[in-house]
């Protein structure tokens, strides 16, 4: 991965070439989740909209989906869905930096 980087950290999200890791994420210890990179079978991003997940910190209104504490998320504008082998609900959250994010993503997942 010759000039690409191999690492994103803004903080709450945590991407490496071994997993994602996802701060705040269990509730309410607030504990982490870490998804090994080689479980995550693909990924949807969407923009946040105004009045879907934007304002729910912790959680999600969508059943089908959970996503980590995240007091920034109204000024946020990326949602990620992660596709994770066996994992229900889907873990859903929105990187600080969301194209830096899902270029590494990419990179990492070899797309």
């Amino acid at each position: 991965m010759t000039g690409l980087r191999e690492h994103y950290d803004d903080g709450m999200i945590q991407l490496d070439q071994m997993a994602i890791t996802l701060r705040r994420y269990h509730f309410p210890s607030g504990t982490s989740k870490v998804i090994p990179l080689r479980s995550v079978r693909g990924y949807k991003a969407e923009p946040l909209g105004m009045f879907t997940e934007r304002f729910r910190v912790w959680g999600s209104f969508d059943p089908r989906r959970w996503m980590p504490l995240d007091v920034w998320r109204p000024i946020k504008s990326t949602l990620i869905v992660l596709d994770v082998e066996g994992v229900r609900p889907a873990p859903a959250f929105t990187p600080q930096r969301p194209t830096e994010f899902l270029a590494v993503l990419d990179a990492l997942l070899d797309r």
